[in-house]
């Protein structure tokens, strides 16, 4: 036979094995409509088991109530109601295919037993779907379903995936269906051991529900499997919470860490620290108002810019309010404490009354959003991430400026022993108004970190001062090392403390052990040294 004999041959086998291929589907679809329920779930049934991914279309269409028969020819079509009639489209191009009014078409209905049918066999088309989270999530819901007619399926969908991660958990929905199915003890002592690999509670529940179905060895094997995944998940919970203790520990090393430096050299009880951090949330608030309606485009990046400018704002109000009320009670500490309570409900006022009692959104950037997951069972969410991140810079440059700058230098001096700074000519009340300011700041702009796991309003200042006093009292008084410590121990405790206890009464807990802790070391963790604070 020649050469283009059998080019064309195989090209017509093509064509026309395409085109039978086409109206079978076709066919299948049409069949949609034919029947009660139970015909129904069969031609369900049997248009996913073609695997064509044009199934999708219609079978969503019936799920959303979307599908529609013609009652002149018997054809099965999506009508979407335009006005008073109903534009058509083909199910499986989504070619336009007319128009009908009401009287023309009959709704194709369904039951609660044809939506699970659906969901089902739509997670197994979409095994086949170009983008990996499709796939990824598909198989999750089969392994949370453990369908047993889906195993031949994702057999398929296994041997054609690429995404290690994606088809690890395709093995395991199909050891799910397998331990629902008929198939060989071998079979299913092998899915055991697929399923035992797995740290999330639904698969130990899931091997758990088939051990109580099951006796002999299969039971026994389950059961073991459970328990393992079970200690595991016991591992992985130990390290959640010590993760979220560390980034409830970096909230509050970034809320007291101010205080830190301004009780530590000034001796003042600041009571409006609170609303330092408060200024700052709301200058973020602002910043993203002014960013979102000058330049748009910038949006996603106005978090960065409410950095800085938390700390400026903050910052000048904390010079302000040592300038104008506290230089004058130095010495008479039971006096600031009450001078600076009040500075702090006239912020709050001053805050309610420019906008409003309720609550402010700082919207989450994208490069914020989501999680990262380590293993199942553990995961981090990326906003808290980069709090602990933004926490320790903050807390490494306040050492440096501290240890390595000639203000730094200053500021401990008058700390140690201010009589002995003024007499070298050390202008005191400049370090005292500049470190103010400076604790005053980085109150700011742990406010804008604030914002993106708390709500922005004029209480939120509130909910953080008693711990920040807490963090600096229990690490010793303006020692930064002892407040990173006393942040993060007690951020931990707490965390520990809250599945046992509860949030109220684990507070109780931590503030009576910060009591009997300081009847020992009066000074805390560590203690300055110095002629001033010594005598």
């Amino acid at each position: 036979m020649a050469l283009w004999r059998i080019f064309l041959l195989v090209a017509m086998i093509g064509f026309f094995g395409q085109s039978a291929c086409a109206a079978d589907l076709a066919s299948l679809v049409n069949a949609l409509g034919q029947g009660g329920f139970p015909a129904r779930e069969k031609a369900i049934t049997d248009l996913a088991a073609t695997g064509d991914p044009k199934a999708v279309a219609p079978l969503e269409a019936l799920g959303k109530g979307d599908l529609y028969l013609r009652k002149a020819d018997g054809t099965v079509l999506i009508a979407k109601l335009s006005g008073a009639v109903y534009l058509l489209a083909d199910p499986l191009t989504a070619a336009d295919a007319g128009q009908a009014q009401k009287a023309e078409i009959d709704k194709i209905k369904i039951n609660n037993s044809l939506r699970r049918t659906l969901a089902a066999v739509l997670g197994g088309l979409t095994l086949f779907n170009a983008d990996p989270d499709i796939r990824k999530q598909a198989a999750l819901a089969i392994l949370k379903s453990g369908d047993p007619a889906l195993i031949d399926t994702l057999a398929k969908a296994i041997a054609q995936e690429p995404d290690a991660a994606v088809k690890a958990i395709m093995e395991t929905a199909r050891a799910s269906g397998i331990l629902n199915s008929g198939m060989a003890q071998s079979e299913k002592h092998a899915a055991i051991a697929t399923l035992g690999k797995r740290t999330d509670r639904d698969t130990a529940a899931l091997l758990t529900s088939f051990a109580n179905k099951n006796e002999g060895a299969l039971r026994n094997a389950a059961l073991e499997a459970a328990q393992r995944i079970e200690s595991g998940l016991a591992l992985w919970d130990t390290m959640q919470n010590l993760w979220y203790g560390l980034s409830l520990g970096s909230v509050l090393l970034l809320a007291a860490i101010g205080l830190a430096i301004t009780f530590g050299v000034m001796g003042v009880i600041n009571m409006a620290h609170g609303e330092m951090v408060m200024i700052g949330a709301y200058t973020a608030v602002v910043v993203q108002w002014a960013i979102a309606s000058i330049l748009p485009a910038a949006s996603p990046y106005a978090l960065l810019a409410a950095v800085p400018a938390a700390f400026l704002v903050a910052g000048l109000g904390g010079v302000i309010i040592e300038r104008g009320v506290i230089r004058h009670l130095y010495g008479r500490p039971l006096e600031t404490l009450l001078a600076t309570w009040g500075i702090s409900l006239v912020l709050q006022q001053a805050v309610r009354s420019i906008f409003g009692p309720t609550n402010q959104e700082v919207s989450v950037p994208p490069w914020l959003a989501g999680s990262f997951t380590v293993v199942d069972g553990l995961s981090l969410t990326m906003n808290r991430m980069a709090i602990v991140i933004f926490s320790g810079l903050v807390f490494i440059g306040l050492t440096l400026l501290i240890r390595k700058t000639p203000f730094g230098l200053q500021m401990r001096a008058v700390t140690q022993n201010r009589a002995m700074a003024n007499s070298v000519g050390i202008r005191s009340g400049y370090v005292d108004a500049m470190t103010f300011g400076l604790g005053s700041g980085i109150a700011g702009i742990a406010g804008v970190a604030l914002s993106q796991i708390d709500n922005v309003s004029p209480n939120l200042g509130q909910s953080y001062i008693i711990d920040s006093f807490l963090v600096v009292v229990f690490g010793g008084v303006g020692n930064l090392w002892g407040t990173l410590l006393g942040a993060l121990s007690l951020g931990i405790a707490n965390k520990f403390l809250e599945p046992f206890a509860g949030a109220v009464l684990g507070k109780i807990l931590i503030l009576v052990a910060v009591i009997l802790f300081i009847q020992k070391r009066p000074r805390g963790l560590f203690a300055l040294k110095g002629r001033a604070v010594e005598a």
